[in-house]
């Protein structure tokens, strides 16, 4: 029986963000050129490495914040032998306005993001008013963006920005996509809440 065989230990696949102004070239950050989607705030990877191990067709970039929930899905990476997945550390807003080339991405994945759930704390939500330019801006025509969260207030105001946004239309998640849960996710479901699902494509318009 043949074993995968793993990545070199040095080799980490945390790409370090040296620069705050100059844009990263996120296709050259894999050995082959394929389909390229950004997952935002990726957590402990427990969707991040399930997607990138079922689709080695395509390539992955996590984001994560903390250094130390990064470094584990380096480790767990590096066991699985992914060569279709990179890691990014930085706030994700900057990144997306500021550090990312144009219609480069075939998807955007958001799940659970910080629900800031007091009032006067909302508008520190990533998805809000300007999510949606910036993602129309990086992805490719038709790509797509996938919404989750658990709070329903915070689900209505997703609905809300995407469904008021020019160049975007509503579309399904796929099953087999709903079914790769987030350590979040796993959490919830548990206790017997649901997750809220969104998806949204751009039209070129």
């Amino acid at each position: 029986m043949s074993r995968k065989k793993s990545l070199p230990p040095d080799e980490s696949l945390i790409h370090p963000v040296t620069s705050a102004i100059e844009p990263i070239d996120l296709a050259k950050l894999f050995p082959v050129e394929q389909p390229l989607e950004l997952e935002l705030g990726c957590g402990d990877g427990s969707f991040t490495l399930q997607y990138a191990l079922t689709h080695p067709e395509r390539n992955i970039v996590a984001l994560e914040r903390l250094l130390g929930r990064l470094a584990k899905v380096d480790r767990k990476g590096h066991r699985a032998g992914l060569k279709n997945l990179r890691l990014l550390r930085a706030e994700a807003a900057y990144l997306l306005e500021h550090l990312l080339l144009p219609g480069v991405l075939d998807s955007i994945h958001v799940y659970f993001p910080d629900p800031w759930p007091k009032k006067r704390h909302h508008k520190n939500r990533l998805i809000s008013g300007p999510f949606p330019p910036l993602a129309k801006r990086l992805l490719k025509d038709k790509g797509t963006v996938y919404l989750r969260t658990d709070n329903v207030e915070y689900f209505e105001q997703m609905l809300e920005v995407f469904n008021g946004a020019a160049g975007f239309e509503p579309t399904e998640t796929p099953e087999s996509l709903k079914a790769m849960m987030t350590d979040f996710e796993q959490v919830f479901d548990a206790q017997g809440i649901p997750t809220n699902h969104a998806a949204y494509w751009k039209t070129g318009g």
